[in-house]
């Protein structure tokens, strides 16, 4: 498990939250408040995913938009913003990180992990735990820096 390479993930995004400047997105499309709030509630889902992991509990594990659409929404409103949902996605990646750091040998155990990332990643699969990880790394935080920059584009 790359936690270094998953803390600079994390570190890109922050750095385009904190530069601020976002426009309103195109229809259909998040906002750059929803984005930071999808991406610390996907944070939480897979803080729970790694410490029943490093416990040696079972547990799936699923990053399906609809299914905390809601939950998005209640942080974007509850955090009043883009500055206290930046604090919120540094605490939640933080900790994510920490747990990831602890995985060791662990990070090989099999989690049944269902995730979508429009057409760009479809997961319906058991991924040993720190290939998932290794996912969110490569693929779903670049994915979501790309939006951040694009809103500030227009």
């Amino acid at each position: 498990m790359e936690v270094d390479r998953l803390r600079r993930a994390y570190e890109e995004v922050l750095a385009e939250v904190d530069a601020g400047g976002f426009g309103p997105p195109p229809a259909g499309q998040l906002s750059a408040e929803q984005i930071v709030a999808h991406l610390a509630a996907n944070d939480e889902l897979m803080t729970e995913a790694t410490e029943a992991v490093i416990a040696g509990s079972p547990f799936a594990y699923y990053d399906l938009e609809t299914i905390h659409r809601p939950q998005v929404d209640a942080l974007v409103a509850e955090h009043g913003g883009l500055d206290g949902l930046a604090t919120l996605l540094r605490a939640t990646s933080q900790k994510l990180c920490a747990l990831a750091e602890r995985l060791g040998p662990a990070a090989e155990t099999p989690v049944d992990t269902h995730l979508r990332e429009g057409f760009d990643l479809v997961v319906d699969d058991t991924l040993p735990w720190g290939r998932t990880l290794d996912l969110h790394t490569r693929v779903h935080l670049p994915k979501h820096l790309a939006q951040l920059r694009m809103l500030r584009a227009h």
